[in-house]
């Protein structure tokens, strides 16, 4: 197996217009990322499952309680 460089593992930054169509195509199709990343311009399967992989760690946990509180506003 090859060995994953941390460079190759930094977040993904998405708009929240990609977030929202990835959480809904997920939905729909499951992990299918080709068929996702498809969807949305410029962006690959690769970029898709990993963003998808990284979606609960800690930069997109404070991304998305910003969110929520800008949302609550």
């Amino acid at each position: 197996m090859a060995e994953v460089s941390s460079i190759e593992w930094e977040f993904i930054n998405m708009s929240e217009q990609e977030e929202d169509l990835i959480f809904r195509m997920h939905k729909l199709v499951g992990d299918r990322w080709a068929l996702i990343a498809g969807r949305i311009p410029g962006r690959k399967a690769e970029e898709i499952e990993r963003f998808w992989i990284m979606r609960d760690g800690e930069v997109f946990a404070s991304k998305q309680k910003k969110r929520a509180q800008y949302n609550s506003i």
